[in-house]
């Protein structure tokens, strides 16, 4: 029930919905109940045609004596109308009988339609939440956790708590009103028939709730098991070309087999565990019908204590028991379910976030001297990658990181745009801890361009824009002629609006990293962070990304993580790093005449 009450909050927005819901779900209670009772006067008809009439208006002597009143109000009505015409009273009652139907099937609608609008808000604002939270989240969150399972939270999970959860608030309110409305009609017609009922039911609810006890747990494995073959689904629509040029297609839809195999498994064990709720439910319920039958059957025929037409609207009355009852223990069975389903989302949402903002963060609309990386230390897991690693970068200046793969280039990128926060020391702008900056002042402040052109299923315009409101398509072209990418999207069909496909699929590499450059070319921030943004390229693409690279960083603070090291040359600043360390810096020809680590690179690049 925790996670029921975590989830039911997301319900309170729409409340107003929920009230309509349980007032129409009370008028449906309470004709639920009549639309059987009025059967009375109709089957009284039928089978005593010559009963006396009720000439006089009947008086009410009390609660012992209420369904006396009931009926004998109901025949003294339709004496007056239909007088001697035995057809013509029938019809009355017939029409008295089809208006209380009409009335409960109208109020169950009413109930539906305004519980569809709280269910389906709900449904919106949890996946509103769910969406806002995972893009909150650190990088690191998310390279502990497959993309599929997180996808299957968001489809599946949501709507497992939509079918189960919040499809409770229906029958809160309109079932248990249901079964306490007809009960008491019950005992107002028999008090012996209504204690079998009361020893039956609890003995169904037990062995009901026999069976409802393992689903949490076969629910939690189908929700687990789905988020696994998605993410290979996801895997394998990003690794295509790689999965096809090795031949790879039988190992990856063999691990998907196995996977769709546990699915099935699991989903056959769960549904049909949840099938048995209705039969058994349904099978207990006709053993009830059957005591009443038999006991009943005696009252009318052997004792003479219950008339014919009482009894057989009290077994309609006990079938309108039964029937919420059995929607009840189904509930039941869902709330198993969903609660499964809720955790995961529940986990989710409560995930703290370690990259959190200060209470007194700051807003830093400009940067004015210098970045100072101060005795940092950091690692993603258990091994430091950088340790103790000291770096001041003035405004204006063009830094280069060099190395070795692993050497740490990528995580000072990291860092700086707080995708990760250090473990020891600090970085700061302008003497500002970067810890102390709202995390969306901090990012205006820089630009980011990286190896691999992030870009999305929109136009070329929209990816450019990415982020930034307000630009006119003249800033727009502008940004992307200083990118190199302007004679190239002039050509595209559809120029600027050209979708350009899934990340960028319909553009070569030079132009997906292009098009990246332009979107941090319209930023226009003081601080350009680029990491190895021409490694990926062939040279004729390389030489119009360094030409628009190089006209981006004019009069700008910028970092470069550089593969090619001919790229670089120009740089006011070279740090090479090796294990995380600085081992050598200063400019190009300073590196050079030290005959070291750099000077090996730079002669290892030339021979290759």
């Amino acid at each position: 029930m925790n996670y029921f009450k975590k989830i039911i909050k997301y319900a309170i927005p729409y409340k107003k919905y929920g009230y309509l819901n349980i007032l129409f779900n009370i008028l449906y209670a309470i004709f639920s109940t009549l639309s059987f009772l009025v059967l009375m006067p109709m089957l009284k008809i039928i089978f005593e045609p010559n009963a006396p009439k009720i000439t006089k208006k009947p008086s009410y002597h009390g609660l012992t004596s209420a369904i006396d009143f009931f009926k004998n109000s109901i025949s003294y009505y339709i004496n007056n109308i239909a007088g001697d015409n035995k057809l013509k009273a029938l019809m009355a009652v017939v029409t008295l009988v089809i208006i209380t139907f009409f009335l409960k099937n109208l109020f169950n609608y009413l109930a539906m339609y305004f519980i569809t609008f709280l269910r389906n808000g709900a449904l919106k604002d949890i996946r509103n939440d769910l969406y806002k939270k995972i893009t909150e989240l650190p990088l690191s969150y998310f390279s502990e956790k497959r993309k599929g399972d997180t996808i299957a939270r968001f489809g599946t999970d949501v709507v497992v708590v939509k079918n189960s959860f919040l499809s409770i608030l229906e029958m809160v309110v309109r079932e248990p009103l249901t079964i306490l409305f007809s009960i008491i009609a019950m005992l107002f017609i028999s008090v012996k028939l209504t204690i079998f009922v009361f020893i039956f039911i609890p003995i169904s609810g037990y062995i009901i709730s026999i069976i409802g006890k393992s689903l949490k747990r076969k629910s939690a494995k189908v929700q687990k098991e789905q988020g696994l073959f998605l993410s290979l689904l996801e895997e394998t629509l990003t690794g295509l070309k790689v999965i096809k040029a090795y031949n790879a297609e039988e190992s990856f839809g063999n691990k998907f087999k196995e996977s769709t195999h546990r699915y099935y498994n699991f989903s056959n064990s769960l549904v049909n565990r949840t099938n048995l709720s209705g039969p058994t439910s349904e099978f207990l319920g006709i053993g009830v019908i059957a005591v009443l039958l038999l006991y009943g059957g005696k009252l009318v025929i052997v004792d003479g204590s219950l008339a014919g037409d009482e009894f057989i609207t009290y077994m309609t009355l006990a079938y309108n028991v039964l029937t919420p009852a059995k929607a009840i223990s189904k509930a039941s069975y869902n709330v198993k379910r969903g609660n499964a389903a809720a955790e995961r989302i529940i986990e989710v949402l409560e995930t703290t976030n370690p990259l959190k903002e200060t209470s007194n963060s700051v807003e830093k609309n400009d940067f004015k001297t210098e970045i100072k990386i101060d005795y940092v230390s950091f690692k993603y897991d258990e091994d430091y990658v950088l340790k103790d690693f000291s770096l001041t970068i003035p405004k204006g200046k063009m830094v280069a990181l060099v190395g070795q793969s692993g050497s740490g280039k990528s995580t000072i990128a990291n860092l700086l745009t707080r995708f990760y926060d250090v473990n020891e020391g600090s970085i700061t702008i302008d003497g500002v801890d970067i810890k102390d900056l709202k995390k969306q002042s901090l990012r205006q402040l820089e630009g980011l361009v990286t190896q691999d052109s992030i870009l999305f299923n929109d136009t070329v315009k929209n990816n450019i824009t990415l982020g930034i409101e307000g630009k006119s398509d003249e800033e727009i072209i502008e940004a992307a002629k200083i990118a190199n990418a302007h004679e190239f999207i002039k050509d595209l069909p559809e120029g600027y609006d050209t979708n350009i496909g899934d990340g960028g699929g319909k553009l070569s590499g030079g132009q997906k990293q292009r098009l990246s450059i332009a979107r941090a070319v319209l930023k226009n921030p003081p601080i350009m962070i680029l990491d190895e943004a021409t490694s990926a390229l062939d040279t004729e693409s390389e030489k119009l990304v360094q030409d628009a690279l190089e006209k981006m960083m004019q009069n700008r603070t910028s970092i470069v993580i550089a593969h090619r090291l001919s790229t670089i040359q120009k740089a006011d600043l070279i740090v090479v790093m090796q294990k995380g360390k600085i081992v050598e810096q200063g400019t190009h020809e300073e590196l050079i005449s030290k005959n070291g680590t750099y000077k090996k690179l730079v002669e290892m690049q030339s021979l290759g």
